[in-house]
């Protein structure tokens, strides 16, 4: 069974930082088009950043603020996340962005003062 473990997360000030870590035990899976994604209560899951041949996109509310990244020989994705708002506080997840691998647990990301 294919496994996603998602790490990093944790309780950070507005405008902190945090790196999370997305362990893949399929091999190549960075090699196709993933992405993170993250869940908040009474919200739909959504798509934060992709990474793909044609390189990372992210949406609006994130843009200059994340990076998406991917380490081919430890077929791991990263998401580095600075200057962090309450909003963006939720559950993130890492996945294909196509073909769906079974979800991972997630790890939570709070920000709060």
């Amino acid at each position: 069974q294919v496994q996603l473990v998602e790490s990093g997360g944790g309780l950070v000030q507005p405008g902190g930082s945090l790196r999370l870590s997305c362990a893949a035990s399929e091999s190549n899976f960075t090699s196709n088009f993933v992405g993170w994604y993250r869940g908040a209560p009474g919200k739909e899951r959504e798509l934060v950043a992709a990474i793909g041949s044609s390189g990372p996109k992210y949406r609006n509310s994130v843009k200059g603020r994340f990076t998406i990244s991917r380490d081919h020989a430890a077929n791991t994705l990263y998401l580095q996340m600075n200057s962090l708002k309450p909003e963006d506080t939720a559950v993130y997840y890492c996945n294909s962005i196509s073909t769906k691998l079974p979800w991972g647990r997630g790890t939570q990301v709070t920000v709060s003062s």
